[in-house]
């Protein structure tokens, strides 16, 4: 796996352009002879295979370690990502550091279903991106057995399905690998308390590592407690042509994410929720066996084969989407009863399956390294929905009064298999072209278990190339770029709302399956990166990813859409990193600029917009046109990092993340403008947030170690949304009338400053 301005768009040779002024003082100073160090070897597939030193792979491919993961601090590992990775910001939307939104390059890996997804995710070679909507739930990931991992850039088609933007793939550790052990326990702000134990070992040609993590807080919000456990056990036997390795791991999650909260109630209350609850519940349960065996001396078989079940359960306390219609029938006197119930408690369960294998032959002939495989996954997915009318408390809870009806029953069944062939071949020791093929097949089936609305069949084809060069122009200087494509099939629940005839409330409720086409990503790369003279590596990429057939939300009036094909997106931009280090400082800087915006037209659902009903759109919806910046995606990306190694027993470490604005969703035209009717400014300002993290090692075995986040306390939000508030009576109670409730920006709050210690003790393999 690998170590794995204006609205107005930039031309391509802008961005050329850009990029060469940027290399020019680099190639500049890279000219003289420079010492380098040990190379860092990456690999090209998900499973076992061909390795490749990084300078000859043709992307600007991100890797980290655990200790990269530990130094930056973060409670969650999209947090960790964000403060270790380039290019990379989250959106809080839920309001919980375990179901944050992540964002690479302006494609996301979210746990919302309805989010458009652009992400893949692997675990020990294992696609976690759930089939049913493809999300990602990051809680479901064994952070403390992480070992390493990469981010792998644009649309390569050897991770398969969903490789829009970019790969994440991720590495557990191994008894071999590390042994030893450690135990530690920590508390702080917000009630968070946890801990985690792990120990690794190996007998001969047996190795071992198991691992344990808990975690339990209040949350800094109203009513926002979540609990989060996790198990893992990886086992292996290694010879020295063979190696097999198990692993289990299953994770028991309750977790509160209350979402985004109308900007006048937070500045009112900083910890002030909107309703509640917002509740998840997720349970996980993996095996896979991974094994690779050397055939000869350059033939190497490797494959993994897995069994993977999860399990989520929703309860959510919403304002009923119904009331406004049912409140005019009941002032009309075409409503039985006292009056429309003013709040619903919504409620999910998904129930998953999935197995696969893959097999990759890969040989070394000369020149050439060739890699030929097959995969083949199985995933099954039973959703009900069902609601239950009740009536919204002072306190913005949902008291339930009617039964709960069952509104949508699902099955849903996608079987992918696939073909790849990859080879690297060196036409000189300093020039190597990497071309790869990928042929996919994927269909989708939808049974419905009320009617027969959803039922449906279909089948999607693509057959995916990339080809890129690494050519190292000096020892110190490669030069590298390429071309890569990607395709996503859609969902179960994409295709269970996609009929125009028959709209949706929410884009996860479900009315009808007509063909939706696959969404395909083209992406063009090309960079530089070196060291200079004392060992400071830097890069300068530029990048340019366009969507086809991308998938949109559109409304059809009132509160109602459906998911179509409405045409394309586009995300373009430029990274450049620095790090190197200087005497006791470690030191690293990343920035990135990016341009991700809509390329065709379309009208769609915004009631909340102050220019919703203009530009030939009917009322409650908004023009998009081509040109328009993309919602919860900053053009600016700063991130600075310093750790003070001060001797061998203390380390303080500070890293800053910097952000601009950026637009709100239900200003996707940006032309959102606050009056007398609507309130906000359609985005969010831009913001700086310092981070602190310490280590003091007491002895061989003991050490202290704690972080302060947002040292400075600033106030921020990492994105919003424009939304109607109906708690404008006294006291910011529910106010029955829907004439009087206000069009407001709704906003993900940052967290406060916080603070946590905790201690760790490390002991030697057996």
């Amino acid at each position: 796996m690998p170590d794995a301005l204006s609205r107005r768009p930039l031309p391509r040779r802008t961005l050329l352009s850009l990029a060469i002024a940027g290399l020019l003082p680099s190639l500049a100073q890279a000219a003289e002879p420079v010492e380098l160090g040990t190379q860092e070897v990456v690999a090209t597939t998900p499973l076992p295979g061909i390795d490749l030193p990084k300078d000859k792979v043709p992307s600007n491919i991100q890797t980290f370690d655990e200790q990269r993961l530990d130094s930056v601090g973060g409670q969650s590992l999209a947090e960790n990502l964000q403060r270790a990775l380039p290019s990379v910001n989250i959106n809080e939307i839920q309001g919980n550091p375990y179901q944050a939104d992540l964002n690479y390059r302006g494609f996301t890996a979210s746990p919302l279903l309805g989010t458009p997804q652009g992400v893949s995710v692997f675990l020990d070679g294992v696609r976690i991106n759930e089939a049913f909507g493809d999300v990602v739930h990051w809680d479901l990931i064994p952070r403390t057995a992480i070992a390493r991992g990469a981010m792998v850039p644009g649309s390569n088609p050897l991770y398969g399905l969903n490789t829009l933007g970019g790969a994440l793939a991720l590495e557990t550790k191994r008894g071999d690998t590390h042994p030893g052990g450690s135990a530690e326990v920590y508390g702080g702000s917000f009630g968070r308390h946890g801990g985690a134990v792990e120990h690794g070992g190996k007998h001969e040609e047996l190795s071992w590592y198991l691992a344990a993590e808990g975690m339990e807080e209040d949350g800094w919000r109203d009513h926002s407690p979540s609990r989060v456990g996790q198990l893992f056990g990886k086992f292996a036997w290694t010879t020295d042509t063979t190696d097999l390795a198990l692993t289990l791991a299953h994770a028991d999650n309750d977790l509160i994410g209350n979402g985004l909260v109308p900007e006048s109630l937070h500045r009112q209350k900083r910890d002030a929720i909107f309703t509640y609850p917002d509740q998840t519940e997720n349970r996980s349960h993996l095996m896979a066996l991974t094994g690779s065996h050397w055939l000869g001396d350059s033939d190497r078989l490797s494959g993994t084969v897995y069994l993977r079940r999860t399990r989520t359960n929703t309860l959510n306390g919403d304002g009923n989407d119904e009331y406004e219609d049912e409140y005019e029938a009941w002032e009309d006197g075409g409503f039985v009863g006292e009056g429309p119930e003013s709040g619903v408690l919504n409620r999910t369960s998904t129930a998953q399956r999935a197995y696969g294998l893959a097999l990759q032959w890969t040989r070394y002939l000369g020149a050439h390294q060739l890699a030929f495989g097959a995969s083949y996954d199985n995933t099954r997915a039973s959703f009900h929905q069902s609601e239950q009318e009740g009536e919204l408390t002072d306190r913005r809870g949902v008291t339930a009064i009617d039964d709960e009806e069952l509104a949508n029953s699902l099955l849903g069944r996608t079987r992918t298999a696939s073909l790849f062939v990859t080879d690297t071949w060196a036409l000189t020791d300093a020039l190597q072209l990497t071309g790869s093929l990928r042929y996919n097949r994927t269909r989708v089936v939808n049974t419905d278990r009320i009617g027969e609305d959803l039922n449906g069949d279909f089948t999607y084809r693509k057959l995916n190339p990339a080809l890129g060069f690494a050519w190292q122009l000096q020892p110190a200087v490669t030069v590298y770029g390429g071309f890569s494509q990607g395709n996503r099939a859609p969902t179960p629940i994409e295709l269970g709302c996609a009929d125009p005839e028959n709209p949706c409330s929410l884009p996860n409720a479900m009315a009808a399956d007509p063909f939706l086409e696959q969404v395909v990503t083209r992406t063009l790369e090309l960079g530089v990166r070196g060291e200079l003279d004392g060992g400071t590596a830097w890069n300068v990429t530029a990048f340019r990813s366009q969507n086809y057939d991308d998938l949109l939300f559109v409304g059809t009036g009132g509160s109602q859409g459906y998911f179509t094909n409405f045409g394309r997106t586009q995300r373009q931009g430029i990274e450049f990193g620095l790090s190197g280090q200087q005497g006791p400082f470690d030191w690293r800087m990343d920035y990135t600029y990016l341009h991700a915006t809509f390329r065709s037209g379309a009208c769609i659902l915004a009631e909340n917009n102050s220019t919703e009903g203009q530009g030939g759109c009917p009322d409650d919806e908004i023009r998009i046109s081509s040109g328009d910046y993309l919602p919860g995606l900053p053009r600016h990306n700063l991130k600075l990092g310093l750790d003070w190694n001060y001797n061998d027993r203390l380390r303080l470490g500070t890293s800053v993340l910097v952000y601009s604005d950026q637009y709100v969703r239900g200003n996707e035209n940006n032309r959102h403008r606050p009056d007398d009717e609507f309130e906000g400014k359609g985005k969010t300002a831009g913001y700086a947030v310092v981070n602190l993290t310490a280590d003091y090692r007491m002895t061989r075995d003991w050490t202290v170690f704690g972080r302060i986040d947002n040292l400075f306390d600033k106030r921020y939000a990492t994105g919003g949304a424009l939304a109607e508030n109906p708690f404008v009576g006294t006291g910011n109670a529910f106010e029955a009338e829907p004439d009087e409730w206000r069009h407001e920006q709704f906003i993900a709050p940052g967290a406060p400053r916080a603070a946590w210690l905790g201690v760790r003790y490390r002991w030697d393999a057996l």
